[in-house]
């Protein structure tokens, strides 16, 4: 089975964690959702969310992807944190998936997982001139060989999608993109 890790920072977009966290498990993938510390996540329009666990007690476990939600001040505390930088890039080492939406693929960037890739990014999420070889599109959903970006809460749907179709191929997609009822 397939297995995610969804880290939760202080004032993440909770539209984008929860439809994240929702359809992959739909999909059953075995998905993880880690604060950053012991505390519930108080999401930026206030909905209060319950981690799992911590990412310290999951940071040395295998992951087949890490998927960051967006949102701000969530994805500047995503960013600042090194022992998650520390596991995107290693995770990137190893040939693992990494996957961004909204204010969240400026961590990409600054982990330098962006250079050379085609990407997108809630707009001024970050200065895409300063990530070396980027090619930043609008496109809703971005992937790129093991990286997977979004724009915002409007495409975290699509955005999860991808991330099935990704992970445990296009017929589950279609299966739990059909149940949705979806136009």
């Amino acid at each position: 089975m397939a297995s995610v890790l969804v880290p939760l920072a202080q004032g993440c977009e909770e539209l984008e964690a929860v439809t994240i966290v929702d359809l992959l498990r739909r999909a059953g993938v075995d998905v993880v959702t880690a604060g950053l510390d012991a505390q519930p996540v108080r999401a930026s329009r206030g909905t209060v969310l319950v981690p799992d666990t911590t990412l310290e007690q999951v940071i040395e476990r295998d992951f087949d992807m890490l998927v960051l939600p967006g949102g701000l001040p969530g994805a500047d505390h995503l960013d600042n944190d090194v022992r998650l930088k520390g596991l995107l890039q290693s995770m990137s080492a190893a040939g693992k998936y990494t996957a961004a939406i909204c204010a969240a693929p400026k961590v990409l960037a600054s982990a330098g997982l962006l250079d050379g890739k085609r990407a997108t990014s809630y707009p001024g999420a970050f200065e895409p001139a300063s990530v070396t070889g980027l090619e930043y599109v609008d496109d809703s959903v971005v992937a790129d060989g093991k990286v997977i970006t979004s724009r915002g809460p409007g495409t975290a749907m699509d955005f999860a999608l991808q991330l099935i179709e990704t992970l445990v191929g296009k017929a589950r997609r279609d299966e739990v993109e059909a149940a949705l009822l979806r136009p």
